[in-house]
This record gives structure tokens, C-alpha cells and sequence, in this order.
């Protein structure tokens, strides 16, 4: 395997283009300051992006880790939806 197989869709990165393939993900962490990437979440997803590109793991993992580590101090918010039909639906043979 290669540091160029691509992701089944662009990585999103804080700054800059996403990264297309494991080599431009390894770039972005090449630029980060040594003591960002030395955080757990950059060192897993550094791991990921290593097993990724040797075969041993899967591309989804390298993804996810990427995503995980930079985004890591977005809250993401969660909308339940206000449906009322969707609360207190009975089936058909509790009717």
C-alpha cells in the first residue's frame, strides 16, 4: 500500500483544503506545532494513518481519527425531533 490512496471522501480540516489522500493528511500533521501533535488524539490518529497506508488498517479508521483529533473541541449538539406523531405511536395491536 501508499501514502496516496484516497479517502472515499475528503477529510475535512480545521484550516486549508481537505485532505484528499493519506499524504495530505500527513502533511496537515506535519505542520501542527510539536505540542499539538503530541496530544492522545493526534498520536492515535497518526497510528491510524500509519496502518492505513501499510494495509494493516482500515482507510475509515485514518478518517475518523483525523476528524476526531481536529475537531475535538467542537461540542457537537444534538436536535431531537419535535414530532408528535413520532412519541406516542401505538401499533397496531395495542390499539
Amino acid at each position: 500500500m501508499s501514502w496516496e490512496r484516497p479517502f472515499d471522501q475528503p477529510v475535512p480540516l480545521p484550516s486549508g483544503p481537505p485532505a484528499r489522500t493519506l499524504r495530505d493528511a500527513a502533511n496537515f500533521i506535519k505542520q501542527l506545532p510539536k505540542a499539538e501533535r503530541e496530544t492522545p488524539e493526534w498520536r492515535l490518529a497518526i497510528q491510524m494513518l500509519i496502518d492505513a497506508s501499510e494495509g494493516c488498517g482500515p482507510m475509515l479508521f485514518a478518517k475518523l481519527g483525523i476528524e476526531r483529533a481536529a475537531f475535538r473541541h467542537v461540542e457537537g449538539i444534538f436536535k431531537p425531533i419535535n414530532d408528535p406523531h413520532r412519541r406516542c405511536r401505538k401499533l397496531a395491536r395495542d390499539r
